[in-house]
């Protein structure tokens, strides 16, 4: 249901089912049994929301509770339940922090702070070119492959939350490192490397598809290297490309 009608991520698939694991071994012991559905009230939701909420953040526990509305609306869609005790839950208050972004100056330094010499450092420098010109997700970055890419027209078709495709376009800097990363990207290609990596736009060293982790890893020594920012993320590239762009003067709305 909530990878197939929902189309929710798989990491969020994933986190769902975790919590209500949790809920279960906790009922489990509040009840010396193993629980059922109708065990399941608003009270013993609450005492569950009370113990983890003493080490989690408010962030947190409001996932667990959308978890937890989510499965009870499941549960009476099939007729296992006439009511959601989840539905009397109230959310936590949370605080956004202000996002980071890098002002026009410092962008220029970290994206040519990559050493041009070998196959990682034009795979870095193109990394942080697209982050930059895009806007993409991280997640959205690794996904990349080959056949989405078109520098012709200067833009790649990404997938996004919801498995939902979108075009986006790459500027005159994007392409350029893009091209010079495309020559280098066959040698980093080993015998060993999965078929499915091989459609990969981005590589690590080993031949693999370059992960999430890694690319967080890269920008933030860059941002070190460059601009002695060692909070620097990749979400930053992306409140960075909205911001310059709003700067520039463009239309909010696009």
């Amino acid at each position: 249901h909530l990878g197939e009608e929902r189309r929710l991520s798989r990491h969020t698939v994933a986190a769902y089912a975790c919590d209500l694991e949790q809920l279960l071994r906790f009922a489990e012991e509040r009840l010396d049994r193993r629980p059922e559905l109708r065990d399941l009230d608003r009270f013993v939701l609450r005492a569950f929301l009370g113990v983890v909420a003493r080490e989690l953040e408010t962030a947190s526990i409001a996932r667990k509770i959308a978890s937890l509305r989510s499965f009870f609306r499941f549960m009476m869609r099939i007729g296992r339940t006439k009511d959601n005790p989840a539905a009397e839950l109230t959310l936590p208050k949370l605080t956004r922090p202000l996002p980071t972004f890098l002002d026009a100056e410092t962008m220029s330094e970290v994206l040519v702070a990559p050493e041009d010499d070998g196959e990682l450092g034009t795979r870095d420098r193109a990394v942080l070119e697209v982050l930059y010109a895009t806007g993409i997700r991280v997640s959205e970055l690794c996904g990349l492959d080959l056949e989405r890419l078109d520098l012709d027209r200067q833009e790649m078709r990404v997938i996004g939350k919801g498995n939902k495709e979108r075009r986006t376009l790459l500027g005159g800097p994007a392409v350029t490192a893009l091209t010079a990363w495309l020559r280098e990207r066959p040698s980093l290609l080993r015998p060993t490397t999965p078929e499915a990596d091989r459609r990969a736009l981005f590589l690590s060293y080993r031949g693999r598809r370059l992960g999430v982790r890694r690319v967080q890893t890269l920008v933030k020594r860059y941002g070190v290297l460059s601009a002695g920012r060692a909070d620097l993320h990749p979400h930053a590239f992306r409140h960075s490309c909205a911001t310059h762009l709003l700067d520039g003067g463009a239309d909010l709305r696009t």
